[in-house]
């Protein structure tokens, strides 16, 4: 008798599950919010940020120099950073006034100015400087103006120090300018551009960002059905902790499961990103990293009351969540504080994994406390749903009971109307 109780229990749990597990996925393919949050944009959004990034750098910057020199060594200098290929030198102005009229106009994205006593201050052997003003709206126009002044600023430098130096040969002359060769060679992102560096880890965190806004809208969708506003309807089939979460999350990871392996394989391949992992290890870190944000993303629900707030409260957190991953801002200049309220959310990890597994070519053991730390974060973020949705649950008797108790003192007063009225 206790084996055939245990079997129905098991038989019973397995098909409630089944059918929160067939009710979310109805409610995914009708709300045309979830459709776009869980389908559209994990498909289309990360194909349209690395298309616009593609180029991975900018070339021909247009930029205004504003020379109050009038020599032929300033004349050189904007001529030379003019011949780079990573600045255009539009126009000349006359003065600063003219030049920030450009720049705000967005006609130039930089301006040089060349001081009046640039010339005559190198003539004396004494120090001069070239003010670089970058429009700081983006980086990638900052990185050619800023990088295209300092480059022949540096040429013009050891060409001075060769004459100085009054050496006799070229071999001297070298020597003189620079004793040591060094050949820098960026051995991670070989074009030096914006994509291979920024976007692997954007890539993992609307993975994360996506799970947490469809389960969002799913919760105030619930809610603002409900009449009481509960997360869980008062049902048969909504009445045991493990076969909620199994079934939700079993819907959520049957979608993001095929949503993970087009990030994590296909786009990079398609645009030529940096690809070093073998698909084993990244399928291997994905698992996991897929259940925390799932489990993370049920827990986020439990404080959704409206659609609408999973939306402000998602898109304010995308940006610091990238800084905190430690690839946008450097891990090591972290603070404490802020280093550990990052390892509160799955991204942190999972960001960090991926890239020294797919961009820097580690080995799944070099990544071994990343990894850990997904599996904890997957179990620690099951047990808490377990426990939202266990609150949830006796939430939703305790309301049931009061609307059976409202119901039945009705019932008593129209009982008492009635007998008055026949006395």
């Amino acid at each position: 008798m206790r084996e055939r109780r245990l079997l129905q229990k098991i038989r019973g749990g397995l098909a409630d599950a089944g059918y929160i597990w067939a009710d979310e996925m109805r409610n995914v393919v009708r709300d045309e919010g979830m459709l776009i949050f869980f389908i559209l944009v994990p498909l289309l959004y990360p194909l349209l940020y690395s298309w616009i990034y593609n180029n991975e750098v900018v070339r021909e910057v247009p930029v205004v120099v504003v020379d109050d020199s009038h020599t032929a060594m300033s004349r050189e200098f904007a001529r030379r950073c003019d011949a780079s290929p990573d600045v255009r030198v539009l126009c000349h102005a006359n003065d600063m006034d003219e030049a920030r009229s450009l720049l705000s106009r967005q006609v130039v994205k930089g301006i040089y100015y060349l001081p009046a006593d640039f010339a005559t201050r190198l003539g004396r052997m004494e120090q001069t400087a070239v003010s670089v003003y970058c429009d700081m709206s983006l980086m990638l126009t900052y990185k050619a103006v800023y990088q295209a002044a300092m480059a022949v600023s540096l040429e013009m430098n050891g060409r001075l120090q060769a004459q100085l130096a009054a050496c006799t040969t070229a071999r001297q002359d070298l020597v003189t300018v620079s004793p040591l060769a060094v050949t820098p060679v960026p051995v991670f992102n070989p074009a030096g551009g914006y994509g291979s560096f920024i976007l692997p880890g954007v890539l993992m965190l609307i993975l994360q960002q996506t799970l947490v806004l469809g389960i969002g809208l799913s919760a105030g969708t619930a809610r603002e059905t409900n009449r009481y506003q509960d997360l869980i309807p008062f049902s048969r089939s909504y009445q045991g902790i493990f076969r909620i979460v199994f079934g939700k999350s079993l819907c959520y990871f049957m979608i993001y499961a095929v949503l993970a392996a087009y990030l994590a394989l296909a786009v990079p391949r398609l645009f030529s990103f940096v690809v070093l992992a073998e698909p084993s290890a990244l399928l291997a870190i994905m698992l996991p990293y897929v259940l925390a944000c799932i489990f993370f993303g049920m827990v986020m629900s439990c404080i959704v009351r409206y659609r609408e707030n999973v939306m402000l409260l998602v898109v304010f957190a995308s940006v610091p969540l990238l800084f905190l991953s430690g690839i946008s801002w450097p891990q090591s200049n972290l603070p404490w504080f802020w280093e550990s309220i990052s390892w509160l959310f799955p991204s942190t990890f999972g960001i960090r994994a991926y890239i020294r597994v797919n961009t820097m070519g580690a080995a799944l053991p070099e990544v071994a406390a990343e990894y850990r730390a997904l599996w904890a974060q997957a179990a620690a973020y099951f047990l808490l749903a377990c426990g939202v949705y266990r609150y949830q649950i006796n939430l939703s008797r305790r309301h049931a009971i009061e609307r059976l108790e409202h119901i039945r003192r009705k019932r008593e007063l129209r009982r008492r109307l009635r007998r008055r009225a026949a006395e």
